[in-house]
């Protein structure tokens, strides 16, 4: 059975940083597409960026490209999301997703595209 679990989130002031992360049992996560997605107050999920098994490939969201960084560490069975000089319209509740696919599929930032989801942790930015 897989789950994830994301923790990590909170309230943040506009221009500070975050790392959220995504622990998982019952799969591999370094041989999955993992994706970040987030929900804004009274808006649809939005994927935020993606990640191809073994890092064969990644994707960005134009809006936290830049500021936000997807990574995973094989030991720990985690993946991380890092947020830098975050602003208020980066509030939301964040989900970490996985899915498993071939390994040379580019990851997509879309939900249909993934299988297996975490419950979100809230992230607030503001002063």
């Amino acid at each position: 059975q897989v789950q994830l679990v994301e923790s990590g989130g909170g309230l943040v002031q506009p221009g500070g940083s975050l790392t959220l992360s995504c622990v998982a049992s019952g799969v591999a996560l370094d041989d999955y597409t993992i994706g970040w997605f987030r929900q804004g107050p009274g808006k649809e999920r939005e994927g935020v960026s993606c990640r191809g098994p073994k890092g064969g490939s990644s994707r960005t969201e134009d809006s936290v490209k830049g500021r936000f960084i997807i990574t995973v560490d094989n030991i720990e069975n985690k993946v991380y999301l890092q947020m830098h000089r975050l602003t208020p319209e980066d509030t939301g509740v964040y989900y970490c997703a996985a899915e498993s696919t071939a390994i040379f599929r580019p990851c997509l930032l879309e939900d249909y595209d993934y299988s297996f989801w975490g419950h979100g942790t809230q992230v607030t930015v503001s002063s």
